[in-house]
């Protein structure tokens, strides 16, 4: 069955949760080495909340394992983070991972609102087909699952232009990145998303 969240952008009380200042990654894949990193990212950046975009603990079985494969070690670096993040579910996340995990992470989508925008959480291997996000023009589109950074402003309907755009945005992967990109995340704060690599490099900005 389809998840709607619906238009306009006024979305039932309890699935609203505002914060201002977020960091946003992706398929971790199990990487202790890599998600150390992240946190201390997360740290450095003051974050209000870490968004994670699916594939937390499994190296999945298209991928490489990732250096510092610790699936444990993983469990325990974002329990003690707990209550600072929100989490939406990969292909490679599982029930079993929820029962090792202190947080959600069985929820296929997922809604922020932040500064009167909108974002939509989605891991991004259904975005075809029933399941598809249902989006409204400027709505942004946070999804992970192909390991590329991307930031691209796509239309809400290729047949009905005047139903407007919404911006879709990837922070690639914080272990196995693809096609030459890098180990990071993005960064959120008064309408401005930046992508950064891990030491600190700013790689994309994105105004709303």
């Amino acid at each position: 069955m389809r998840t709607n969240l619906g238009c306009p952008k006024k979305r039932a009380e309890k699935e609203i949760i505002q914060y201002m200042r977020l960091v946003i990654a992706s398929d971790i894949h199990g990487s202790a080495k890599y998600c150390a990193q992240l946190l201390e990212c997360y740290d450095k950046e003051q974050a209000e909340r870490l968004v994670l975009l699916g594939d937390i603990l499994y190296h999945g079985p298209r991928n490489d394992l990732p250096d510092q494969y610790a699936p444990k070690t993983v469990i325990e670096q974002l329990n003690e983070r707990k209550d600072e993040i929100i989490c939406v579910r990969g292909n490679c996340d599982t029930e079993v991972d929820q029962m090792v995990l202190k947080f959600s992470v069985m929820s296929g989508q997922g809604v922020i609102f932040a500064d009167g925008y909108t974002f939509v959480m989605a891991h991004g291997h259904k975005l075809n087909g029933p399941d598809r996000p249902a989006l409204c023009d400027k709505d942004v589109l946070l999804c992970g699952h192909t390991h590329v950074p991307k930031a691209e402003w796509q239309p809400v309907d290729p047949e009905d232009e005047t139903k407007g755009t919404y911006l879709y945005l990837n922070p690639g992967s914080v272990s196995i990145p693809k096609e030459n990109s890098w180990h990071g995340y993005i960064l959120y704060e008064n309408g401005t998303f930046t992508m950064k690599d891990f030491e600190g490099n700013i790689k994309k900005i994105i105004n709303l």
